[in-house]
């Protein structure tokens, strides 16, 4: 059954895929076709177990498919941004919708705005918005570095990356409460920093 989930849920990722054998239930483990020692090997394909447990996990809890659930699992590990934050942003900005689109033409899975995605790949496009791998990527990143910006205040830093840092920082000007209720939302239940360690 394992064996299965684990196949199923490695279609169209970058990440190691399984083998004829190994999707059958083959004995073969990652560590043997890699070549690398049995304590190696055991590290590994802990890791690996870990993984697929938290993708599938997610996928049941938000009702995506395993490949999505890789998509976004994978990008905000990339990106150094916890999966448990990573998820409902995505939900809340696009309701999982690789398509979706703002009224004010936010693009994708993370409602990215053009400006906003070139300042982290110079020359991106629109339409370059629309792949998933991408757009998550960018995404993950902008928020990570948002949250370097404001000294790890999450709450702070999901209000700009919904915001705008201007119409943020106007109302701290003013004394005014920023939130707009979108921080309350991601981060329901949420007790993390908002990124991995280094």
């Amino acid at each position: 059954m394992l064996a299965g989930l684990v196949a199923a849920a490695v279609v169209g990722t970058r990440s190691w895929e399984p083998t004829e054998a190994a999707a059958a239930g083959s004995a073969e483990t990652i560590g043997d076709r890699l070549g690398l020692g049995e304590a190696a090997t055991s590290g590994l394909e802990g890791k690996q177990l870990e993984r697929w447990h938290a993708i599938y996990n997610y996928s049941r809890r938000y009702r995506i498919t395993t490949e999505l659930s890789a998509a976004i699992y994978d990008a905000s590990v990339a990106e150094g941004i916890d999966p448990a934050l990573a998820f409902p942003l995505v939900r809340l900005e696009s309701r999982f919708n690789e398509k979706a689109i703002s009224p004010v033409g936010a693009v994708g899975l993370t409602q990215l705005m053009v400006p906003t995605a070139r300042a982290y790949i110079p020359g991106v496009t629109r339409e370059d918005l629309y792949d998933r791998d991408l757009n998550l990527t960018i995404g993950f990143r902008h928020l990570r570095s948002l949250i370097k910006t404001y000294r790890g205040d999450v709450q702070l830093a999901l209000l700009v990356y919904n915001r705008g840092g201007v119409a943020v920082e106007l109302d701290r000007e003013l004394g005014l409460d920023p939130s707009n209720g979108y921080d309350r939302i991601v981060l329901k239940g949420y007790r993390g920093n908002g990124v991995l360690d280094d």
